[in-house]
């Protein structure tokens, strides 16, 4: 994992937990709040994981032209 997967994936669970006090104390900001914080943890886990998937075709390309 990389920060990016990591941080998105806190962000994203801290969005969820902001939607539901939200729910909880009827605040409709609060709830809005949450699911942008969650939309934005996933995209940034997205990004995380598009940085592992092209580090490990590099990897792979660099192993497979090694003599």
């Amino acid at each position: 994992m990389n920060k990016d997967q990591v941080k998105g994936a806190a962000k994203d669970f801290g969005g969820k937990i902001q939607e539901e006090v939200g729910k909880l104390t009827g605040s409709k900001e609060q709830q809005a709040k949450g699911l942008k914080n969650q939309a934005q943890g996933k995209v940034q886990e997205h990004v995380g994981d598009l940085e592992e998937n092209v580090k490990d075709a590099t990897d792979a390309v660099k192993e497979a032209m090694k003599p």
